[in-house]
């Protein structure tokens, strides 16, 4: 027990480290760099809660996609970023009264816990069925019950990513690009010229 305690309390004090210095940094790509390392840290906490397919896809799809999306376009993309900080302020209102909400929010419900005790009885971990762990349990509702559902949004995520690359496709002029049709249907004639040089006459 002191040794959950433990981890708990040093993956919580390295996660809210790293949430700080995510917004703090100078640097994009140190932003981003704490990112991944409060996403490692937020996987932790998840395993110490006993739910591992929840660690393993924080892991898997936020670390090995998201945040190194992220790192791609914010070194391959040259972004001003001194001349997007010009205009913070005129959004200070709206996001301190985000946060003011956001904090008000989690007052409640640590104050819910703390007024009333039997409320954590709600949360407290069942028995598994069958000896079953979560990400056998997360398996058979998914494709089982929610089978439909889970096809649905799969093709949903399917229609807006070829979406969002047909929006960002464009067709820039002066670029040359390899016509398929226009390489089949090209003859001899048009491609080859046979010009008879007399002898030392040059070309």
């Amino acid at each position: 027990m002191i040794v959950q305690a433990l981890a708990f309390y040093l993956f919580a004090a390295i996660l809210i480290a790293a949430a700080v210095m995510v917004v703090s940094a100078r640097n994009p790509v140190h932003s981003v760099l704490f990112l991944i390392l409060a996403f490692f840290n937020a996987a932790g906490l998840f395993v110490l809660m006993g739910a591992e397919f929840l660690a393993m896809v924080l892991i898997i799809v936020y670390v090995g996609a998201v945040a190194v999306m992220f790192m791609f376009v914010v070194m391959i993309l040259y972004i001003d970023f001194v001349r997007l900080r010009e205009g913070v302020l005129q959004y200070l209102p709206i996001g301190g009264m985000i946060g003011l909400i956001l904090l008000v929010e989690l007052i409640l419900v640590a104050g819910t816990w703390a007024l009333v005790p039997e409320a954590g009885a709600l949360a407290a971990p069942v028995a598994k069925p069958g000896g079953l762990s979560n990400t056998e349990q997360i398996g058979l509702l998914l494709y089982t019950k929610y089978i439909y559902l889970f096809q649905a949004a799969g093709m949903i995520l399917l229609v807006a990513m070829v979406g969002a690359i047909v929006l960002t496709l464009r067709r820039r002029p002066g670029i040359k690009r390899q016509k398929i049709g226009m390489q089949i249907r090209r003859r001899r004639e048009d491609s080859i010229e046979v010009v008879k040089v007399p002898p030392r006459s040059g070309v």
